[in-house]
């Protein structure tokens, strides 16, 4: 019976681990910046880069974690042009001196990778003020985006790639009454809305990138067992939990899996004049509806110019 129910679990979990990223494009000469790639779907996604030859900027906030994950991916992927940068996606300070520093020093950037995040935690505030995972997952990645954007355009053709989630679409709309999450927090619903602006970001970003040759897509890299969810046991019902480790494990991908349709949306041949669009297992798909709002995509492009002091 056992070995019968191994048999069961092993094609359930291959049925649902999604699509491959099959290209075999080569990156020599490349410039790649990642955030969030000490762990997870990030440290897979650089070493699968790294492994085309890539120069690879892990951009982490813990250094030695960084550092001991730059081992690991110069070790699987054969190549020692993998550096370490820092910079807290909670800290609008942080995040300026990290692209102060990548601006001076590198002569391009050829792949943005907006990977880093946090997941349901409780109400927790960056040192800005902002809602954590608002502040992390979209403000963090807005201002770091357009403090490269000159950079990356000069380095044309380039692309910038958002992770979003399937999340996205438990959510109707961005409420820009509460984006700091301050009434009524429920961690789930937040995360959401994060979500929903990474792809209503990235859907504004490409419209203002039109004639420049950089492509922004935004992605859902699937069910994925990751650090993302370890805030999970003091957020959710008991019963949630309890429920959820079985689905995962059944459902869910790995860091490895999880991390093809990044890497198809970083080297896909096929991709080099498609900008704008929602990708899950390796393929266009439709974002929700609440996703498609141009004038909500605008809207959010403005505030966020303002909350991280961009625009006054």
């Amino acid at each position: 019976m056992l070995p019968y129910l191994r048999v069961s679990f092993t094609a359930i979990r291959r049925y649902f681990a999604g699509g491959v990223c099959r290209s075999k494009a080569r990156l020599d000469g490349k410039t790649v910046i990642i955030t969030g790639a000490n762990t997870g779907i990030g440290k897979e996604t650089a070493i699968d880069l790294a492994s085309r030859g890539a120069k690879v900027i892990l951009a982490c906030r813990d250094v030695i974690r960084a550092e001991r994950a730059a081992t690991d991916i110069m070790k699987k992927s054969n190549n020692r042009n993998i550096v370490v940068k820092i910079v807290d996606l909670a800290s609008l300070d942080s995040i300026r001196k990290f692209a102060d520093n990548i601006n001076k020093s590198e002569p391009k950037i050829d792949i943005l990778i907006n990977n880093a995040g946090i997941m349901m935690c409780p109400y927790w505030k960056t040192q800005d003020g902002f809602e954590m995972q608002f502040g992390v997952n979209h403000l963090g990645h807005f201002l770091l985006t357009n403090l490269l954007l000159d950079k990356i355009k000069s380095s044309a053709p380039a692309r910038i790639i958002n992770v979003s989630s399937h999340a996205h679409t438990h959510t109707d709309k961005l409420d820009f009454d509460d984006l700091n999450g301050e009434k009524n927090y429920n961690s789930i619903a937040v995360y959401h809305q994060s979500k929903l602006a990474n792809v209503l970001f990235t859907r504004e970003l490409s419209r203002r990138l039109q004639g420049t040759n950089v492509k922004a897509n935004s992605l859902h890299p699937g069910i994925v067992d990751t650090e993302l969810t370890r805030y999970l046991p003091r957020s959710v019902p008991f019963y949630f939990r309890i429920l959820l480790a079985p689905i995962i494990y059944l459902l869910g991908k790995t860091p490895l899996q999880g991390a093809q349709t990044t890497i198809y949306c970083a080297v896909e041949e096929s991709l080099a004049n498609v900008t704008g669009k929602y990708f899950s297992d390796c393929a266009i798909k439709e974002e929700s509806k609440a996703a498609q709002d141009d004038e909500a995509a605008k809207k959010l492009w403005e505030v966020s110019e303002k909350l991280v002091g961009l625009r006054k």
